[in-house]
């Protein structure tokens, strides 16, 4: 079954230069052992949420508005996209995620169409 890992993090947090290298770093290795392992199957970071635009279709008028629909402490910014036997599994690798020990990850089965 295939589970998309959200990964939210509080966009104000500045690292220092040091720390961001060293945690993208984390993040290479991680992509690396998953895609190995045979569980990856999609991700990327994203740009900052002030670039999002949101729409919504309106009695037939498209809307739209700068920037993300909710206010929160935590934005997306990034998924992983991965295949995994069970939700226990799926949340394992998303513990691995470096950004699960300064902001969250949502894990959601994919409904495959």
């Amino acid at each position: 079954m295939q589970y998309m890992l959200l990964i939210y993090q509080d966009e104000s947090r500045r690292p220092e230069p040091e720390e961001m290298n060293r945690v993208l770093g984390e993040y290479m290795t991680f992509t690396q052992e998953i895609v190995k392992a045979g569980k990856f199957k999609a991700g990327d970071r994203l740009q900052p949420a002030a670039t999002a635009t949101t729409v919504r279709v309106r009695e037939g008028k498209t809307l739209t508005i700068d920037g993300p629909y909710a206010e929160t402490k935590e934005q997306l910014g990034g998924y992983y996209l991965v295949e995994a036997a069970n939700l226990d599994e799926a949340v394992a690798i998303a513990a691995r995620i470096p950004g699960a020990r300064f902001g969250s990850i949502e894990v959601r089965p994919v409904w495959a169409m």
